[in-house]
């Protein structure tokens, strides 16, 4: 399984960017999938998930301002994210087989490099 990330970088407070996972070796079609962060000092955190091919979960932090979308035939998973706050820079990781049971997620045992993302105030 390979997971590679892209579209990170330095933007505004208030501006916006698209992550993008490209994945290979893994059945894309029936695999949850996630992205999460990690910011300087603090745990890597849940950003927001697919799951189930349809149900999408969002951290409240995120809510409203980011969506999480994926492209079947592109092998694609996507992270539009808008309104940028400060707090919202860090590295984004692509996350698969992410696990959704009985209310809790758990993180999947795929994982891409990570791309960074800072917002500048």
């Amino acid at each position: 399984v390979q997971l590679m990330e892209s579209g990170g970088g330095l933007v505004q407070s208030g501006g916006s960017l698209r992550l993008s996972c490209a994945a290979s070796g893994i059945d894309f079609r029936v695999n949850n999938m996630a992205w999460y962060r990690q910011s300087p000092g603090k745990q890597r955190e849940l950003v927001a998930g697919i799951f189930d091919g349809v149900r999408r979960h969002y951290a409240e932090s995120v809510q409203g301002r980011f969506t999480i979308s994926r492209n079947i035939d592109e092998r694609r998973l996507y992270l539009q994210m808008n309104n940028l706050f400060p707090d919202d820079g860090g590295v984004y990781y692509c996350n698969m087989g992410t696990i959704h049971r009985a209310g809790r997620i758990a993180e999947g045992p795929y994982w891409g490099q990570g791309t960074q993302v800072t917002v500048s105030s």
